[in-house]
């Protein structure tokens, strides 16, 4: 561990850490110095990133957690509290993006399941840790997408539950502000990683041309040309979290290779 770790001797928890960009949060922190405590619906995804990311179990804790109850979010800050004795920084990452759709044949159930979690659960998982986190300020960090701002794919539900998501972080910033919590967001254009990595064999195989084709018509209009990769947007999360952010709040950051630029 280099004597610059952004997190060094800091406690962060990380709901949804499944085998994409929650993992890659988790292991950069802990590579930063932090320790960290995972929350997931899937006791086996949690285990196999515990596993991948500190064997030894020093570092790395975790428990199975359904963001959208509130005694499973307080539980997943105890579990920090108790494992290693303080809270500093809050990740919520948990996301619910497979309701796909327009509004003429929505079927407003699934909506509310995607905005029950995307946007309410992260909330619970907030509300949960803010008495932590008050002990001596910190961060949360949500993530967004750039799906909000950018119809891509028919995602209508899922982009508004996270621009619900996004204004919460300016109120928040402004409620928690004086404790010394700042709350700032990462959006993500798409990212390379388990899921776009399926999306691209499925859209490959289905038209068939080569995955080099799909890949180019994505990164078309992006400056960078390249895919962000999982921890590409990890790094600025584990920033956003860290002391060498310590004035940035009520902000969001675009991670997206240039594709929109606002």
């Amino acid at each position: 561990m280099s004597p610059a770790a952004l997190l060094d001797g800091r406690t962060m928890v990380v709901s949804g850490v499944g085998p994409g960009l929650g993992r890659e949060i988790a292991g950069i922190a802990v590579r930063e110095g932090a320790n960290v405590v995972m929350g997931a619906r899937r006791e086996a995804n949690l285990r196999s990133a515990a596993e991948e990311i500190d064997a030894s179990g020093a570092k790395v804790a975790w428990r199975q957690t359904d963001i959208t109850k509130a005694d499973d979010c307080d539980a997943l800050v105890a579990t920090a509290l108790e494992r290693f004795g303080r809270l500093d920084a809050v990740v919520n990452c948990a996301a619910l993006d497979t309701v796909f759709g327009g509004l003429e044949d929505a079927d407003f159930d699934q909506w509310r399941t995607a905005l029950e979690t995307n946007l309410i659960g992260s909330l619970q998982v907030c509300k949960s840790a803010i008495p932590a986190l008050k002990a001596r300020g910190g961060a949360v960090v949500f993530v967004g997408s750039q799906a909000m701002y950018l119809p891509q794919l028919a995602q209508p539900a899922y982009a508004a539950s996270k621009a619900g998501l996004l204004s919460a972080t300016y109120y928040l910033a402004k409620e928690l502000g004086p404790h010394k919590i700042r709350v700032n967001t990462v959006v993500p254009s798409w990212m390379w990683g388990p899921p776009v990595e399926g999306y691209v064999k499925y859209m490959a195989e289905t038209q068939g041309v080569p995955p080099a084709e799909v890949i180019e018509g994505i990164t078309k209009d992006m400056p960078l040309g390249e895919i962000p990769a999982d921890d590409d947007v990890a790094e600025v999360v584990v920033f956003f979290a860290s002391e060498r952010a310590r004035m940035i709040t009520g902000q969001s950051l675009l991670v997206n290779a240039g594709e929109l630029m606002r």
